[in-house]
């Protein structure tokens, strides 16, 4: 049995196109009217807080992060997550997903918010936000809104809609 070498680096401007691509072949076509790719559309990635997954040369998966507020308050949103299709369930979403929040950590960020499965991010710590504590400007399933704190009661006192952080 081969085993599977994967390499998670950091995201470069060569990598661009390789996910753009790697996003038309996850989510298709319909991701752009998703509320969550609303949220992030102008709003820079944080190129610290962006990786990809490389076999070999290949790049199957991506990783980024981006900044947005509630209220006043400095949060992250991760997204998109997307692995390539033929290369799912081999462990690569959870070691991006730990690089990045790995270096969340490390820059002092205090919360995570994504839209996603409650069972698959569950296992590296996030949970559903509390009903109506924080939205998003469009429709998502309150179920689907999650949270990681980064640090000790970082949600507390955290309310309202997320924004873009333009800056």
């Amino acid at each position: 049995m081969t085993t599977l070498t994967v390499d998670v680096l950091p995201e470069t401007p060569d990598d661009a196109l390789s996910i753009d691509k790697l996003h038309e072949r996850a989510f298709g076509p319909g991701r752009f009217a998703r509320t969550a790719f609303r949220l992030r559309e102008g709003n820079r990635e944080l190129p610290e807080l962006c990786f990809v997954a490389r076999v070999g040369t290949f790049l199957v998966g991506s990783i980024r992060l981006s900044r947005v507020k509630i209220g006043e308050t400095p949060a992250l949103v991760l997204g998109p997550l997307a692995v390539e299709p033929a290369f799912s369930s081999k462990g690569i979403g959870m070691s991006l997903m730990t690089r990045a929040i790995d270096a969340a950590k490390a820059r002092g960020d205090r919360l995570i918010f994504l839209v996603g499965d409650l069972p698959y991010y569950a296992r590296v710590g996030f949970a559903p936000v509390p009903r109506g504590q924080v939205t998003l400007p469009g429709p998502v399933d309150p179920a689907r809104l999650l949270y990681l704190e980064l640090q000790p009661d970082a949600l507390k006192g955290v309310s309202g809609v997320m924004q873009a952080w333009r800056e």
